[in-house]
């Protein structure tokens, strides 16, 4: 948390330091070219009075006025704007008069000439450029933005990144912890249902408890999965759903029908997916219990399986409350519930295990506020060699 308060104090007096500087830079280039145009008001005057000169006048003044140009390029045309003297112009080697036809051209539509009367009668008119390092003043702060700009966004990036990463590194260690804790007491429960099993050898709820226990070791063993690489072999996805589906169909509530449709595969691998089994039964087990919380404990779920090319598609369908379309991102995000408990985590540990473990997608595929949501899953399927 500390780490990222200074990123973005650091952040935040960098987009200061830009906006200071670019005003600044700005400001700068605006004086410099009135100091341009008062230099150029000043040569014209030292061209005219040069023209005008006659043997008797000490011209060494006007004459070092205008040597002393040599950055901004400057046109001196007569009364029909046909250039008559440049400075600081470098003519191509071809079509001389077309170049500076369209330079005055140019020059004429984005400023006023200064006139230079020579004589009565006789007017002159002198276009210039920005110079080189006006151009170079003006151009600085874009190029100072765009340098800011990129290490802003290599800042926020690493924000983002930073902040991820914590999120992860909290999500792993509470999955870690989650299973760590479990150990003890399924340890212990599988200590007292084997003394259970020696004394009441023909109970009829041994069955029963020993499947809970069992389960509670598929649970600790899915968390301790998180955030480690998971194993993935060729898988039936069709298997995997069946199994998930026996198991909630007598765990929810019976106002809620289940129901499961498989279309019949066209080849004997076509639900076969590289995939690791208790991650993605866990991850229909999840969208299921999603669905019944939306329901309000009475509805109907169907789980339909279909395979399309070479894809492997899950659709979790409800009868619930729907959702908006524009929160069809944020129920995936860590945290996101509309349950007054619960932490918010199963939608993002679906996305996680899908996408992330194995490569597929998870998203809202439809939903109607009032009437219901289907999830969909596909999964690549990768033939069973």
């Amino acid at each position: 948390m500390r780490n990222r308060t200074i990123s973005w104090i650091i952040l935040a007096f960098a987009l200061l330091f830009v906006g200071t500087s670019v005003w600044f830079t700005h400001h700068l280039s605006q004086q410099f070219a009135e100091v341009e145009q008062q230099r150029m008001e000043v040569w014209a005057e030292a061209t005219r009075l040069l023209v005008l000169a006659d043997e008797n006048t000490d011209i060494s003044l006007y004459s070092s006025i205008i040597e002393a140009n040599t950055t901004i390029p400057v046109y001196m045309t007569d009364a029909d704007y046909h250039v008559i003297l440049t400075r600081n112009v470098q003519e191509p080697k071809q079509d001389v008069e077309a170049f500076y036809r369209k330079k005055i051209e140019r020059l004429r539509a984005n400023q006023a000439p200064i006139e230079v009367n020579v004589s009565p009668g006789v007017t002159q008119y002198i276009f210039y450029e920005q110079s080189n390092l006006l151009r170079q003043l003006r151009l600085f702060p874009w190029v100072q933005m765009l340098v800011v700009l990129s290490f802003l966004a290599l800042l926020v990036t690493y924000i983002i990144t930073s902040y991820r990463n914590e999120q992860n590194r909290v999500w792993v260690g509470l999955t870690k912890e989650t299973a760590h804790q479990l150990g003890t007491p399924i340890s212990s429960l599988n200590g007292w249902l084997e003394l259970l099993k020696s004394r009441y050898p023909d109970d009829d709820l041994l069955p029963d408890i020993t499947t809970d226990v069992n389960r509670l070791q598929l649970v600790a063993e899915r968390f301790s999965r998180i955030g480690s690489a998971p194993t993935l072999v060729p898988t039936d996805i069709r298997q995997v759903v069946e199994q998930s589906y026996a198991y909630m169909r007598t765990r929810i509530s019976k106002k809620v029908e289940l129901e499961l449709k498989v279309d019949e595969p066209e080849t004997p691998d076509a639900y076969i997916a590289l995939a690791d089994a208790p991650l993605m039964e866990w991850v229909t087990e999840n969208l299921i219990k999603n669905s019944v919380d939306a329901m309000d404990g009475h509805g109907w779920i169907g789980l339909y399986l279909q395979h399309n090319g070479s894809s492997i598609i899950l659709d979790v369908t409800d009868t619930g409350r729907g959702i908006e379309r524009k929160r069809y991102n944020q129920v995936f995000r860590p945290g996101y519930t509309t349950k007054t408990r619960g932490w918010g985590l199963g939608l993002s540990l679906c996305k996680r295990i899908v996408e992330e473990y194995h490569g597929g997608q998870i998203f809202v595929h439809q939903s109607v506020v009032s009437k219901g949501t289907t999830f969909r899953i596909v999964l690549k399927q990768t033939v069973d060699r």
